[in-house]
C-alpha cells in the first residue's frame, strides 16, 4: 500500500520492514504521534485512511470494525491505537 501523500521520514526504505502510521490530516492525535516519531528519529510511513480505502479497511480489521486513529503498526504486525505519548515512547524502547 503506497502512502497517499508520499510522506516518509528520511532513511525509510520500502524494501525493509517499516513502521506505518494510519491516520488523517485533520486529527490532532495523529499529528502529535507523528511529531513524536519524528522527534525520536523513528522512520515511518504515513497513510491517510480517508484517501485510501484499503488502509481504512485494514484499520477496521485490526479494530474489529472500529476506525480509531492514529493506528500505528509495527513490522511484526503488533499495533497501538490512539496511544498517548507515554505509551508510544514505551513501545519504542
Amino acid at each position: 500500500m503506497e502512502p497517499v501523500d508520499g510522506t516518509r521520514t528520511a532513511g525509510s526504505d520500502r524494501a525493509e520492514a517499516e513502521l506505518v502510521v494510519y491516520g488523517a490530516g485533520w486529527c490532532p492525535d495523529v499529528r502529535r504521534s507523528r511529531a513524536l516519531l519524528e522527534a525520536e528519529g523513528v522512520a515511518h510511513r504515513y497513510v491517510d485512511v480517508e484517501a485510501d480505502d484499503d488502509a481504512a479497511e485494514l484499520v477496521r480489521g485490526l479494530q474489529h470494525g472500529a476506525r480509531r486513529i492514529p493506528t500505528i503498526v509495527w513490522p511484526d504486525g503488533s499495533h497501538l491505537v490512539e496511544p498517548s505519548d507515554d505509551e508510544l515512547r514505551a513501545r519504542l524502547r
